[in-house]
């Protein structure tokens, strides 16, 4: 079966970064676009950023661009997502998702990360 699983979140001050991974099994890793999602308490699950499955093309959200970093490793079938300069309305739950063509993917569980001061 498919699973994805987050880690690497956790609770900063502003301006810290943070280095969330997500390891995946029971697919074929190097065929997917890999994706990374977040969800604050009260509002929609937005993209963050993805990446495609040869790993040379990525995208972001606006609000995270020249912060963030997407990358993946197909031997090792895991994608990061390097944050910096965080603030506190990057605070969320941050969810790993993976996509094909028409299908629609699975889901990590999620793992939670929290700016504050």
């Amino acid at each position: 079966q498919v699973r994805l699983v987050e880690s690497g979140g956790g609770s900063v001050r502003p301006g810290e970064s943070l280095r969330l991974s997500c390891a995946a099994s029971g697919f074929t890793f190097h065929y997917y676009v890999m994706k990374w999602f977040r969800q604050a308490p009260g509002k929609e699950r937005e993209l963050v950023a993805d990446i495609n499955s040869v790993g040379n093309r990525k995208n972001y959200a606006d609000s995270v661009r020249g912060r963030f970093i997407i990358s993946r490793d197909n031997l090792r079938k895991t994608v990061d997502l390097q944050m910096s300069t965080l603030k506190p309305e990057d605070t969320a739950v941050y969810y790993c998702h993976n996509h094909i063509g028409a299908n629609g993917g699975s889901w990590g569980q999620g793992t939670q990360v929290t700016v504050s001061s």
